[in-house]
């Protein structure tokens, strides 16, 4: 999964895409974030970016990413779940 630094602007709910960004793997991103993201909501008007997602770094500082969502995210987010509740493997 791809995913690309965003700006996104609470009050009036504008996402666009940080100037001179270049995208990224969401699994490495995520990794630096110590996976400590979440998803805000659906995109639809942003090339292939199908969601949008907050992230929080040790500063508690939060970054947005837009991301290109396939069925490796619903497999990843099984495998953190089981691995939460020991259920490894």
């Amino acid at each position: 999964m791809k995913s690309i630094p965003a700006e996104f602007d609470e009050a009036s709910k504008k996402i666009s895409i940080k100037k001179d960004a270049a995208e990224e793997d969401w699994v490495a991103v995520c990794e630096r974030f110590n996976d400590d993201v979440s998803r805000i909501c659906d995109v639809s008007d942003m090339d292939d970016y199908t969601g949008l997602f907050e992230c929080f770094d040790d500063a508690n500082k939060r970054y947005y990413y837009l991301v290109k969502e396939d069925r490796m995210l619903h497999r990843i987010k099984r495998k953190h779940f089981r691995s939460n509740l020991g259920l490894e493997k």
